[in-house]
């Protein structure tokens, strides 16, 4: 029988959570280039050297926010799409929304994983489970509704790359449908990432129509 958490890693867990927290605040406020581990122990009145007893560099910090942010996304978007009485079109609708408000509610944890690539950091495989948790979240319905796609034959080194994805996101489509699926997330990923940058203001914002429009546009796109 496992026993309570001793003093220490509460400790340790909480100053984690706190570390994150002051990361992320530097994020909102300079953006995740300038992010500073010095700046952090700073904050938490530590010595420089004791931050790195919790994370060894400023990459592994990136890494273990991005994380947080991907598995954070994609619990917002399975919880929209998993109501099983729900057609597939109104569960893909559903994830789509729990997806915009979850990044008007984060801009600056969704600019970490869709935004500019960050200088001098390469995102290591640990964030890809979790990136890869979202696309399937919101792909679901579709891969629920089977028997859908754009009719096109997709062969050759992109219809490899198709089954090799739909394996990876474990969603049982044919290639068709996994070339729509992709084209569609991403389309939807830009335009949220035109509103949160301004891109609509003075023609388009509130922008709550047009995204609107453009789910229901791809949602008919992929046979929903």
């Amino acid at each position: 029988m496992t026993g309570a958490p001793t003093p220490r890693a509460v400790a340790r867990a909480e100053t984690t959570a706190r570390i994150k927290e002051l990361a992320l605040a530097q994020l909102a406020e300079s953006g995740a280039s300038s992010l500073s581990l010095r700046a952090v122990a700073r904050a938490l009145d530590l010595v420089s050297s004791a931050i790195y007893r919790y994370y060894a560099s400023r990459d592994e910090l990136i890494t273990a926010l991005i994380v947080d942010a991907y598995d954070d996304l994609a619990a917002a978007v399975e919880v929209a799409v998993e109501h099983p009485r729900r057609g597939a079109r109104h569960r893909f609708v559903d994830g789509c929304a729990a997806m915009r408000t979850w990044a008007r509610a984060e801009p600056h944890r969704w600019a970490l994983i869709y935004g500019s690539a960050i200088p001098g950091y390469t995102a290591p495989a640990d964030t890809v489970a979790p990136a890869a948790r979202v696309v399937r979240a919101l792909c679901t319905p579709v891969a629920d509704d089977r028997g859908i796609g754009t009719g096109r034959d997709v062969g050759g080194r992109l219809g490899a790359q198709l089954d090799a994805t739909g394996a990876a996101l474990d969603l049982d489509v044919d290639r068709a449908t996994m070339l729509t699926l992709i084209g569609a997330f991403g389309r939807l990923v830009g335009l949220l990432t035109l509103e949160l940058n301004g891109h609509f203001v003075g023609g388009l914002e509130p922008a709550d129509d047009l995204w609107a429009a453009i789910v229901e546009r791809e949602a008919d796109d992929l046979g929903l």
